[in-house]
């Protein structure tokens, strides 16, 4: 098996593992590409991707080319056999795809052309979605569009968030991605058309962040897990300038309260359970809420925040129909 001369491409911590792999792998790292650094947090400090930070302790030559301009120049510079890219978070044009004489193969955490774009763990959470999985696919000029190298299926538990799925993709993805590389450096190219129904994941605004509780609780609840690690599932309460905006950090879809209060409103507080939480009341049914971060305070207990606001069942916690642009234009926007 011959030794690939590599060039890596990404950008948010979820790449640093595969990046970890790669340096081990047998195969050369020409250097790591990765996005500018950014100015973040209230005090607008520069911030260093993680990627960076990870090649730069692996003494690894790091590039952050602002233009497509800019990355075709260095890779022209670096004159890699093959590109990497895990979660770069750009598209790549096409005559920098065509530096590499072997091209470019991404990891992408889906099986294609399934969920396609920018967030599609996430999406399939919100979805409801029982299996996803790994795709490593060679780069063209669509987006996520190019013929699949190796995929591997991972299935999403009930409990699964977010941040557990994600773990779960990139312990699959780094095995797969490892034999794909030495598959490639032994000459097997494999290059199979996507096949099946596309969907689309678009990256996730403030918008898409509003529970529903005229839904059911199953709804609201795939949303809460699958916004865990960002921009994180919230409501509404309070009226005019009093609004504030409540991030749910914990739900649990957990069975019907042994007493719940009859005939409830949707978004109204059903049922309390003592040292844990109180269950909203959904369409046709109820969620457990048992953590909270309420707009400029701390994570809290939603039993502590429920008892800090003096509700009972029957008290409307959450103002129903305040979602998008109406929701956006509220400071609670700024969550």
């Amino acid at each position: 098996m011959s030794k690939l001369k590599i060039v890596f491409l990404g950008t948010p911590a979820i790449a640093c593992g595969f990046l970890k792999d790669l340096h081990t792998s047998g195969h050369e790292v020409l250097g790591v590409i990765s996005q500018p650094d950014k100015a973040k947090g209230r005090g607008l400090n520069i911030c260093c991707p993680p990627v960076k930070n990870e090649a730069d302790r692996l003494c690894l030559e790091t590039c952050q080319p602002a233009s497509g301009a800019e990355l075709k120049e260095t890779l022209v510079r670096l004159k890699p056999d093959l590109c990497v890219v895990v979660a770069y978070g750009r598209l790549i044009k096409e005559d920098a795809l065509r530096v590499p004489g072997l091209g470019f193969v991404n990891v992408h955490f889906s099986l294609l052309p399934r969920y396609r774009g920018a967030a599609p763990v996430q999406w399939a959470l919100i979805n409801g979605e029982t299996r996803t999985g790994v795709t490593v696919f060679w780069l063209d000029k669509g987006l996520d569009t190019g013929p699949v190298c190796a995929s591997s299926e991972v299935p999403i538990e009930p409990r699964d968030d977010a941040r557990s799925l994600f773990a779960k993709l990139e312990f699959k993805g780094v095995a797969l991605l490892r034999e794909a590389l030495d598959d490639i450096a032994r000459g097997k190219i494999i290059k199979k058309p996507q096949t099946g129904s596309a969907s689309c994941a678009p990256r996730l605004t403030l918008a898409d962040s509003w529970l529903d509780f005229s839904l059911s609780a199953k709804i609201n609840y795939d949303k809460i897990r699958g916004l865990s690690d960002g921009p994180r599932a919230r409501f509404l309460i309070g009226a005019g300038a009093k609004r504030v905006a409540v991030q749910v950090l914990k739900a649990t879809l957990a069975p019907e309260p042994a007493a719940p209060l009859p005939h409830a409103a949707n978004g109204c507080v059903c049922a309390i359970e003592r040292g844990k939480g109180f269950f909203i009341k959904c369409s046709g049914s109820s969620l457990l809420i048992e953590e909270v971060q309420p707009e400029g305070k701390k994570p809290q207990k939603a039993y502590d925040f429920l008892n800090g606001l003096r509700l009972k069942p029957g008290d409307a916690l959450a103002i129903l129909g305040n979602k998008g642009t109406e929701a956006q234009s509220d400071k609670g926007s700024k969550l």
